[in-house]
This record gives structure tokens, sequence and C-alpha cells, in this order.
């Protein structure tokens, strides 16, 4: 008899075991159940980094068309001053005319490189070949030799200017684009003098087109002789 009672209390004493090892399965179903709302905080926090990348794309190309159209119509110019001109200090007869030449290679050269470098800030593409105007432009005096040359390249000088001022002029008091805008101010005085020595050029005398140059000279030589 002691004996069963030492082995039934030994079968109470497992049984109470694997009951109580049943017994710690239940709270870590609880721990695991709490693991999702984890996961749906990082969920919240995707979507920020990408409405700091909208701005930076949508900043970019804001120029109007008005700036685009002086842009590509000043580097068009540009390449055409720069090629006429190396012609000129080629095939000129007189002196000025191939000095005339180099200064307007040499001119517009840094305009046209300023010119790349605000069109690359802008993402406008520049055009880097002549159009059919100036490529018959350059044809036609490349044809010419003598003084037929120098004038036909003088008097083409004198309507590019003429136009160049104008719409550089135009581009300065008008344009939106800010850079641009500086861009053509900065360069309207290279080109007035351009145009200015073209008219010298054309008209050495000056009597009949010009009649203001030819009275500002008069009232300083007067003074001088008064005395």
């Amino acid at each position: 008899m002691p004996n069963f009672k030492i082995y039934s209390t030994g079968i109470v004493a497992i049984a109470l075991s694997l009951a109580t090892g049943c017994t710690p399965t239940t709270p870590h179903d609880d721990n695991i159940s709490e693991v999702p709302p984890a996961q749906s905080v990082q969920t919240t926090e995707s979507p920020s980094p990408s409405p700091s990348a909208s701005p930076a794309t949508s900043g970019q190309n804001n120029l109007s068309s008005l700036d685009r159209q002086f842009m590509t119509e000043a580097a068009q110019g540009g390449l055409a001053e720069v090629q006429l001109g190396q012609l000129a200090s080629q095939r000129g007869t007189s002196d000025a005319v191939k000095q005339h030449g180099q200064h307007m290679v040499q001119d517009h050269t840094l305009v046209n490189n300023q010119l790349k470098q605000l069109a690359a800030q802008k993402g406008v593409t520049l055009p880097t070949t002549l159009n059919s105007k100036n490529k018959q432009i350059q044809q036609s005096l490349s044809k010419l030799s003598g003084a037929r040359f120098d004038r036909q390249y003088l008097n083409q000088m004198l309507q590019n200017h003429e136009k160049d001022v104008s719409v550089f002029q135009t581009e300065a008091e008008q344009g939106q684009d800010p850079d641009v805008k500086a861009f053509a101010a900065q360069t309207l005085p290279i080109l007035q003098e351009h145009l200015q020595q073209v008219r010298s050029l054309v008209n050495p005398g000056s009597s009949t087109s010009t009649p203001t140059p030819t009275s500002t000279p008069t009232p300083t030589s007067t003074p001088t002789t008064t005395p």
C-alpha cells in the first residue's frame, strides 16, 4: 500500500507539471498579437520622401516662350557674326574691314559662350549651325572680293547689328526670366558699340545720313579757336 501511494502521488505530480507547462504558451500568443501595430507605423512614414522630390523637378524649366525665342535668335545671330567675321578677316581688302571682322570674332565668341552657359542652366537647346538665311549670306559674300566684298560685308553688318540691338533691348526691358533679362542688358552696350563702329565704316564722311555726329565735333573746335 505505501508503494501504491508513492506511485499515485508521482502521477499527480507529473500531471501538474504538464498542466503548468501548457499555460506559458498562452502569454506568448498575447505578445505576438502586439507585433502588427508596429508594422503599420512604418507604412505611414513611407510617403514622406516623395513630396520632397517633386518641387525640385517642377522648378527647372519655367522659361516663357519669348525668353526661349530670344535665346535662340541671339545664338543664331552670334554664330553668323563669328563666321562672317572670320570671312572678313580673310577676304577683306581694307585693314579697317579686316580688323572689324577680327573684333566681331573675339566679342561674339565671348558672348556666345556666356549664352551657352545660360542655356545649360535653363535647359534650352541652342542652334549650332547657321540657318538657311545666314548660309545664303555667307555663300554670297564668299563669292565677292576687293572693294565689293568690303562694301557688302559692312552693309550686312549694319543690318545685323540694327536687328541685334533691337532684339536685345526688347529682352532687357520686357524679359520675364531675371537671368536671361540680365544677360540681354549686359550684352546690349557691346552690340551698340558694334553698331556705331559699322556706321562709321559705312559712312566715313557721315555728311548726309548722320548729321548729328558731324555737328558734335564742330562745337569742340570753336572753343579752341576763340582764345
